[in-house]
């Protein structure tokens, strides 16, 4: 029982280090975009060359990248960030397979915990761009979206790029989801599926040009 006590509370502390870590070291990064999806792309496929593009489109802007570290389309972004003065960041997990952290991190984080981990994509993001993926990748997109629909986080653009891939899911949660009244129309509205890098580039930097013309609006009243 006391051994069992003292993992826990060894558990517990090294939750804690990884949260106030990450938190730290992202303190200053301000507005960035979090990019999900497959660790199985090559270099040579369609996914990964647009979530390059992605990343160079958002870096050229002053718009930082975080992804999940890995190879795939997570690398593709930071790479196409890397390439310009912006922040490419990482966030990295320890795994049993899949898992290592490709060399295009300004800031490269390691996790132990899922959780800590998605919080910290959460909190500094001001939208999400989510590629074709497999379980993780959905697992992240559904947190998103939960939390916007719960009102956890301000609203900001989740956005599925390649109409092709994700077309049968959108059909299905309108076909069944909303159809049996689990969604209303505008949480499936949500989301917005585009074809390519620079549709997706086009809503986050519309929607962090918004967001600035507020802020200086609300300033000039006070």
């Amino acid at each position: 029982m006391l051994e069992t006590k003292v993992q826990e509370a060894w558990r517990m502390l090294r939750i804690q280090s990884e949260l106030v870590d990450g938190t730290d070291k992202l303190l200053k990064l301000g507005a960035a975009v979090t990019v999900f999806g497959g660790a199985r792309f090559t270099v040579d496929s369609h996914f990964y060359l647009q979530a390059e593009l992605l990343g160079r489109l958002l870096g050229e802007e002053g718009v930082p990248v975080i992804t999940g570290g890995e190879p795939g389309i997570m690398e593709a972004a930071n790479r196409g960030c890397f390439a310009t003065p912006t922040v490419s960041v990482g966030l990295n997990i320890y795994l049993p397979f899949e898992q290592t952290p490709n060399p295009y991190q300004d800031i490269a984080l390691e996790f132990r915990y899922f959780f800590v981990r998605k919080y910290l994509f959460v909190k500094h993001a001001v939208g999400f761009v989510i590629f074709p993926g497999g379980f993780g990748t959905l697992d992240e997109m559904f947190e998103a979206l939960t939390l916007v629909q719960t009102r956890k986080v301000a609203a900001f653009p989740i956005i599925l790029v390649g109409v092709e891939y994700w077309q049968g899911l959108i059909d299905w949660m309108r076909d069944r989801m909303l159809a049996e009244g689990c969604l209303t129309e505008a949480e499936l509205n949500l989301i917005e599926v585009v074809e390519d890098a620079n549709a997706a580039a086009r809503i986050i930097l519309r929607h962090i040009r918004k967001g600035k013309s507020a802020l200086a609006a609300q300033s000039d009243k006070n």
